[in-house]
């Protein structure tokens, strides 16, 4: 049976990954928005699809650029956990 610190320590560690994998991208994302808008308000230009079509592309870039840094990580973090179960929930990580 699990006991409750053992499962608070599994969800930190997953949402710390999950953050960890997802930030760059997110971040990328953020910045490719902000220079657009300013970009858009400076010549007053207002079309939305220019500011999705940028941030789709600049975050598929990074997730792509990013790939084998994510799968290495995840590969870890899997390594980590499956260890743990042999060990006791927990344990491992």
């Amino acid at each position: 049976m699990l006991e409750p610190d053992s499962v608070i320590a599994l969800c930190q560690s997953f949402f710390w990954q999950t953050l960890t994998l997802l930030a760059p991208i997110l971040i990328a994302g953020i910045l490719v928005g902000l220079v657009i808008g300013v970009l858009q308000a400076a010549t007053q230009i207002q079309e939305q699809t220019l500011s999705i079509a940028a941030k789709v592309i600049v975050m598929g870039f990074a997730a792509l650029r990013l790939l084998p840094w994510m799968i290495a990580r995840l590969l870890d973090y899997s390594r980590e956990l499956i260890s743990g179960i042999s060990q006791g929930i927990g344990g491992g990580l």
